[in-house]
């Protein structure tokens, strides 16, 4: 299997993560000292994507209770616990790995029996240790679920980045190319350049040359041509929130690419741990889209490319509806339509 490139690291009781606004032209591991160190990471992409800013979350709740003083009481603790989850909650509004982490965190300390401040530490970084580990194994297996829906396929296209980078494991999207290769099927990737931060270009593009894999980068607007003339033979993404009823919000663009891929008769999957399935969101309109600054738009580099003072629209995500989806990959297995009935029904599922 493809080595993962390291996202969020724990070593030596500290926080790293790899800086990915400095991708490709630099590869830097900083520092997260502090909660509002890790906010700040999350809200200006030096984390990204869905998985990895969960398990990113995760490290930024330990990192806001580990320097109580030992004699903090339990109640004290909790209160403070839940001051840094609210405060973290805030830096990204659409990925629901972030909550659902922070919830899962909650959860366990409050019905844990520990009462000293040192254990209570102990246990919010034993379980920001246990997210980050079970997301990996969560890449491996959406990776090993998606394979067979490529068996014959020389090319895909995908959108933004859904690969290691976005993830502490192989990916979303990009996990059943890894997989895919580790067993000598080599599938060349479209890689859709993703304005206007570029993920596609600065990250999807690199972590597939890290491992040895062909690429392609494309401008979004090539995706049309490209899957009429280059033999694609499926389009793979990631996402951000899936809704109960099979709608799902991911970057700016897939919407497009998904329209696009049904007219052209291209299978249209999406790749997403099981945590992103939202089943409190009805369907797509109740999804929250971050807006982000309008600099992102306006500017390309740090050259200006657009009228000082013109108006920018500048969504992060939008919502693809759930018929354009021919089916979800998940770490619980492949899931079709009728969306709404078979989500709910891989929810109630046993894990093996």
């Amino acid at each position: 299997m493809t080595k993962a490139q390291p996202t969020v690291v724990f070593e030596n009781q500290t926080v790293y993560l790899l800086d990915q606004t400095l991708l490709p032209l630099e590869r830097v591991m900083i520092t997260i000292p502090d909660a509002p160190t890790m906010w700040e990471a999350i809200k200006v992409l030096r984390v990204r994507g869905a998985p990895a800013i969960g398990v990113a979350a995760a490290f930024g709740l330990w990192l806001g209770v580990k320097n109580l003083p030992e004699d903090t009481t339990r109640s004290a603790f909790l209160e403070k616990l839940i001051e840094t989850r609210d405060y973290l909650a805030t830096s990204r509004p659409t990925a629901v790995n972030l909550f659902w982490a922070l919830d899962r965190m909650m959860q366990r300390l409050q019905a844990s029996n520990f009462l000293s401040a040192s254990d209570l530490k102990n246990a919010v970084l034993a379980q920001a240790l246990a997210i980050k580990a079970s997301e990996e194994q969560t890449s491996n297996l959406i990776g090993e679920h998606g394979v067979p829906l490529l068996a014959g396929v020389s090319s895909i296209l995908t959108h933004c980045n859904a690969g290691s980078l976005a993830t502490t494991g192989i990916g979303t999207a990009l996990a059943p190319i890894y997989a895919a290769a580790a067993r000598g099927q080599i599938i060349h990737v479209y890689a859709d350049e993703t304005r206007p931060l570029l993920q596609g270009a600065r990250l999807t593009a690199w972590e597939l040359q890290q491992a040895g894999l062909p690429v392609t980068v494309i401008t979004d607007n090539m995706a049309a041509t490209v899957m009429r003339d280059k033999n694609i033979g499926a389009v793979i993404v990631g996402c951000d929130r899936v809704a109960a009823n099979g709608d799902f919000a991911n970057k700016i663009g897939t919407y497009g690419v998904a329209i696009l891929a049904k007219e052209h008769e291209i299978a249209f999957y999406v790749a997403a741990p099981f945590s992103t399935i939202d089943f409190a969101t009805p369907d797509g309109l109740s999804i929250e889209i971050e807006q982000r600054h309008a600099d992102e738009v306006s500017s390309f580099g740090l050259r200006r490319t657009a009228p000082e003072g013109v108006n920018v629209f500048n969504p992060a995500f939008d919502v693809t509806p759930a018929k354009y989806v021919t089916a979800f990959i998940t770490d619980r297995g492949v899931i079709r339509a009728p969306y709404f009935e078979n989500l709910k029904a891989a929810n109630a599922k046993p894990l093996e």
